[in-house]
């Protein structure tokens, strides 16, 4: 597992999709990137949260567009004549997150494209571990290109890290938000779910995951904090959320048969 560095070259186009306003750019690999901007909106928590995402799903073996450190000087983007995107540009000098572009992909539609039932309980399980909201009808966040799914967007998750309050309970929240996914009703093998994504990592590799975020990104926040108690922070909320799994299982379940599924 590794998050690769990278220079931006090469402002393509904003991507006027919600409020964060990402941009398509090309980094010194040659490749395009969908680039999250630590200067939008939420700041930094967005990236944080796009990061630890990514990554504990890739380390769950579900196809993710890969996550990359992409560094922003002052002059990327002073032709862009938009004076919103100019600024934000401007607001996001030094490190920001970068996903590979995925070409001829299209977006995953519960009503046409086929997903079996454990793979759907997997994917309701992590979004409840991560406790993403933004993963539901009217907005999936799901690819399928050339007949395989990809996870795309954790942006909105961890979404105890907004307000920053009662941090130490947050690893037990139930998370009955889960009733807005777009699979729970697919996802009737929620306990071999849970079983097999227990087996599948560790806390040792979430922790490695947690420590790869960069400093720059957990220096921003409120309170006095420095950067390494939040780390922590981060550390031990993926660290309990997996020992207490069955808290936020037990919760789909239960959404699942409020919905006479």
């Amino acid at each position: 597992m590794e998050f690769r560095h990278q220079q931006l070259t090469r402002y393509i186009l904003p991507l006027r999709e919600g409020g964060s306003l990402p941009a398509l750019a090309e980094a010194d690999d040659g490749f395009r990137y969908v680039v999250k901007l630590k200067g939008s909106g939420h700041g930094p928590k967005v990236l944080v949260a796009e990061m630890i995402g990514a990554l504990v799903a890739k380390a769950l073996k579900f196809k993710v567009p890969e996550v990359v450190d992409l560094d922003l000087d002052e002059m990327f983007g002073r032709t862009e004549p938009d004076r919103e995107v100019q600024d934000l540009l401007q607001k996001s000098i030094g490190q920001n997150l970068g996903m590979h572009f995925l070409s001829k992909a299209m977006t995953f539609d519960p009503a046409v494209n086929d997903i079996d039932e454990l793979t759907a309980s997997k994917i309701v399980w992590l979004d409840a571990f991560l406790t993403n909201v933004d993963r539901t009808r009217l907005n999936p966040n799901m690819m399928v290109r050339d007949g395989e799914l990809w996870l795309i967007d954790f942006g909105a998750s961890l979404y105890f890290h907004h307000s920053w309050r009662n941090v130490e309970n947050a690893p037990l929240d139930p998370f009955p938000y889960i009733r807005t996914h777009v699979l729970l009703p697919k996802a009737t093998k929620l306990d071999e779910a849970d079983r097999l994504m227990r087996q599948a990592i560790t806390p040792r590799t979430l922790s490695r995951i947690i420590d790869m975020v960069p400093e720059e990104w957990l220096e921003e926040g409120e309170g006095e904090a420095t950067a390494s108690e939040r780390r922590e922070v981060y550390r031990r909320f993926v660290s309990e959320r997996l020992a207490n799994s069955r808290l936020f299982v037990e919760q789909a379940k239960e959404e699942r048969r409020k919905l006479g599924l």
